[in-house]
């Protein structure tokens, strides 16, 4: 197993085989995964890098912005 940061981790927090199930959830869901990736995880994961607090309602907010693209 490759100990390094894969680019995966670098632009969502996530590793990559984790980012494989979340993958498998969403087509599971019938739920677009790139979208998923870029308009939730990656946002989510900005977020977290700048230290903001995530609450219910700043999930909530995410949730909306990216049903709206």
């Amino acid at each position: 197993m490759n100990k390094g940061l894969d680019a995966v981790f670098m632009n969502y927090g996530i590793r990559n085989e984790d980012m494989e199930i979340i993958k498998k959830i969403c087509e599971e869901a019938n739920i677009d995964f790139d979208w998923f990736k870029d308009f939730i995880l990656k946002e989510y994961h900005e977020l977290k890098m700048k230290n903001e607090e995530m609450d219910a309602k700043s999930l909530q907010k995410l949730v909306e912005k990216a049903l709206s693209n």
